[in-house]
């Protein structure tokens, strides 16, 4: 027979037992790792990569995406983005919302823009996330999880960027449906290319309704320094078809993406000027100047310095004391500071002009000139 004492120290443990247990199961999903997961994944989508008349960020369909979230801690919410057109979008239920809420058992569920993938972070109170990005954030910095899917069904095929090398960097080259200046092209890695001589050449292919455009960017960012982009002749090209040589951020939105332009085109009119400087964004007046540049070679570059960037053309290559200056222009007013941008060089087609594109274009760039 047990004694007494046995008995009530049994019955204690047994206590103990099952308060550890049920307080153990209460507090598991706290004490678990964070973690994100689809429970419902809509359909991969994306518009015919040759129609133009899409405005960016609107014009899309939406369906439901619901999932499940584990490991929380106060506070913490989600984001949902969604990638069309190489970019991933976030998604906002208003224009001050970009979160959605998470139910006391996990669940969360919202309606978001169709697209090709969608990417579910789960976040702390106060992150801030950006609302375009070519690349998703990690984790950190407030983003304490993630998850990426593919969307139901299957996604557009499109053709695989390749690596170009050109003036002693490496550059990538831009695939698919793409926004640039309001205007969407489809950019196919064919249509850039260095000859023998280790120029580039930039084309417009294709014919009227399915035209292919070109860009390529810098693998990695420079900062501060002069840039220096040696173009050959572009007097041949159609009202339509522009060149830009740029600084561009992947990650921000089109007012803050460290954007500094020299545009070559004359944007879809006839007598138009043909070469702007634009530090972004361009509706302000202070932050744009355009000329009109006769037929010939010329040397566009700007020096990018705290606070301040110069502007200028010079005839000829550019790379001896003797180039004559056409033009400069000096900018003081909203000039970024370097962060995560690249350069890019992109040739396209500008639909929203009054002069429609006819025939495939091509631009030479000999040299690229990068100087700190």
């Amino acid at each position: 027979m047990s004694s007494p004492h046995i008995v009530a120290r049994t019955g204690i443990v047994s206590v103990l037992l099952v308060y550890f247990v049920l307080t153990g199961c209460q507090s598991s999903p706290n004490n678990s790792a964070p973690a994100v997961a689809f429970s419902r994944i809509p359909a991969a989508y994306q518009e015919g990569p040759y129609r133009t008349d899409i405005i960016e960020g609107r014009d899309y369909k939406t369906d439901v995406i619901e999932g499940r979230a584990t490991g929380t801690q106060l506070g913490q919410r989600i984001v949902l983005y969604t990638k069309t057109d190489g970019r991933w979008g976030v998604y906002r239920r208003s224009l001050s919302q970009a979160f959605t809420t998470i139910e006391p058992d996990g669940r969360w569920s919202a309606s978001i823009q169709l697209g090709t993938q969608y990417a579910a972070l789960l976040v702390d109170p106060a992150y801030s996330p950006p609302d375009q990005t070519e690349s998703l954030p990690i984790i950190g910095n407030g983003v304490v999880a993630l998850a990426v899917v593919n969307g139901k069904g299957p996604a557009p095929v499109l053709p695989s960027p390749t690596t170009i090398n050109f003036s002693g960097y490496e550059w990538t080259t831009s695939t698919g449906p793409i926004f640039h200046a309001g205007s969407r092209n489809f950019f196919d890695p064919a249509n850039v290319w260095t000859d023998e001589r280790g120029a580039l050449h930039l084309r417009i292919s294709g014919s009227p309704g399915e035209w292919n455009a070109a860009e390529l960017r810098l693998t990695r960012s420079l900062g501060y320094g002069t840039y220096k982009f040696q173009v050959r002749d572009i007097s041949h090209l159609e009202p339509s078809a522009v060149l830009t040589l740029i600084t561009w951020d992947g990650v921000g939105t089109e007012s803050n993406r460290r954007e500094l332009d020299v545009e070559v085109g004359r944007w879809g009119y006839l007598d138009n000027t043909n070469v702007n400087y634009v530090v972004q964004p361009y509706y302000i007046p202070a932050n744009y100047f355009a000329f009109r540049e006769p037929p010939g070679l010329y040397t566009h570059s700007f020096r990018w310095e705290p606070g301040r960037v110069t502007f200028s053309t010079v005839a000829g290559p550019g790379n001896t004391g003797a180039g004559r200056v056409t033009n400069q222009h000096v900018f003081t007013y909203g000039v970024p500071t370097p962060g995560g941008e690249s350069v890019r060089i992109a040739l396209y087609v500008f639909h929203q002009g009054h002069i429609p594109l006819q025939n495939q274009n091509e631009v030479i760039i000999d040299k690229f000139e990068y100087l700190p």
